[in-house]
């Protein structure tokens, strides 16, 4: 697989309530700016998102923002960011994130962060791409998700031969390093090459 060159972050417009997420979002923006990986994100400027982001600027690195019309005045785009693309809807915001990225890192945030994050999932699982994807646990944030995945696993709804491919990090530091090891773990799949293709 080609080496991780960008990295699409998911995580909240709020700041959450410990304040570990926001230091979280902070060491992983240097952590990406510092490595040369470039930040595709939501394009805000408030809470964890506009913390990463700013991160990233701080030390050097370059961020793609990416955001619908319709969110322009309630996240308040981050103007300094070097790449701003406005569109129309959350499809096309979602598609351009995923076309943009060669890997996805899952900060802690609310339903739509969990929505993106489980769409990845889901493309991964049925072996429509092979890009890394990091739950970045601060604070055991995704230990919940992560026991109804077992659970689902144990039920029987997970299936063997259709699990899920994804990492978990609880410190921001370690997270340049997983993704770039799997990447060069991670064969070329001539299925996900051509969904990427149709569907995008």
């Amino acid at each position: 697989m080609a080496p991780v060159r960008t990295v699409c972050v998911y995580c909240g417009s709020g700041f959450g309530g410990d304040p570990a997420f926001t230091a979280a979002a902070e060491t992983l923006g240097k952590a990406l700016a510092q490595a040369g990986l470039g930040l595709v994100y939501g394009g805000g400027n408030v809470g964890l998102m506009g913390t990463v982001a700013r991160a990233v600027l701080e030390n050097g690195g370059h961020v793609t923002g990416i955001i619908p019309s319709f969110l322009k005045s309630r996240e308040r785009m981050l103007d300094e960011i070097q790449e701003t693309i406005v569109v129309e809807d959350m499809h096309t915001r979602k598609r351009l994130m995923f076309e943009r990225s060669d890997a996805f890192v899952a900060l802690p945030g609310g339903i739509g962060t969990l929505e993106e994050l489980v769409e990845q999932l889901t493309w991964a699982q049925l072996g429509q791409h092979r890009k890394p994807i990091l739950l970045l646990s601060v604070a055991d944030f995704w230990t919940p998700l992560l026991t109804l995945l077992d659970h689902m696993r144990a039920q029987g709804f997970i299936r063997e031969g259709l699990d899920l491919s994804y990492l978990v990090a609880h410190e921001a530091e370690a997270v340049v390093g997983l993704l770039r090891d799997a990447a060069a773990e991670a064969p070329t799949s001539p299925e996900a090459e051509a969904f990427v293709t149709e569907r995008l």
